[in-house]
């Protein structure tokens, strides 16, 4: 009987630095996805970039191109090559401007994130010292 009863503490015990441990790597793998998402922010931030640079150039240059005096002699040729160039040329345009527009909305969400990220950091560092304060941990122990 007492044997059972040893058993039964050490599973609990043991049920408790299970949990114990199992917060702690859900903290750690939180803290591992946020900074995955950072390094995900960055490639949006490329994405941002290059949205608003050649979108712009490429609806330029779609728009140059419509407007010029010699498009409308090559729509004009007898084969499809007009055709065909005036239907890529709105495409390109359509998914410049579509580009263009998810761009400044990747911006606009990449900027809100960071602020939040930011204040995440801060109040994480805060959290820390606390701790550090309260059981008289150094920097190099912590």
């Amino acid at each position: 009987m007492k044997k059972d009863n040893y058993e039964g503490r050490l599973n609990e015990d043991d049920g408790r630095n299970l949990a114990a441990t199992g917060r702690s790597n859900v903290l750690a793998l939180l803290d591992d996805f946020i900074y995955q998402i950072l390094s995900i922010r960055r490639l949006l931030f490329t994405l941002f970039i290059s949205s608003i640079v050649l979108a712009p150039v490429s609806i330029v240059l779609s728009t140059y191109l419509f407007t010029h005096p010699s498009f409308d002699r090559i729509l004009n040729n007898q084969d499809d090559f007009g055709e065909v160039l005036e239907v890529l040329l709105v495409a390109i345009f359509v998914w410049s401007s579509i580009w263009l527009v998810i761009g400044i909305k990747q911006y606009k969400s990449i900027g809100s994130w960071n602020e939040r990220f930011n204040e995440y950091l801060k109040d994480q560092k805060e959290l820390e010292k606390k701790i550090m304060l309260k059981y008289g941990l150094s920097n190099e122990e912590y």
